[in-house]
């Protein structure tokens, strides 16, 4: 039961520091507008599939996470 605490603390900090990144990098990446990314629109109607920041968001998790796991 030890390690439910650290286990939520840990991804609490996860969220603040994504969070922050995703509010300050909004600034000089500009994720939901990369080559890749879908937008249909006819009429009143939007379609939007952000396939390759959803591949880049992927990526970059899948590295924190072995990185995570590799050093636990």
């Amino acid at each position: 039961m030890n390690h439910i605490p650290k286990l939520l603390i840990s991804l609490g900090l996860i969220l603040v520091v994504a969070g922050v990144l995703w509010q300050i990098g909004g600034k000089y990446l500009s994720l939901g507008k990369l080559p890749g990314d879908f937008l249909f629109q006819k009429g009143n109607s939007t379609f939007y599939f952000p396939l390759m920041t959803s591949i880049i968001v992927s990526i970059v998790l899948s590295l924190i996470f072995y990185l995570v796991g590799r050093f636990r």
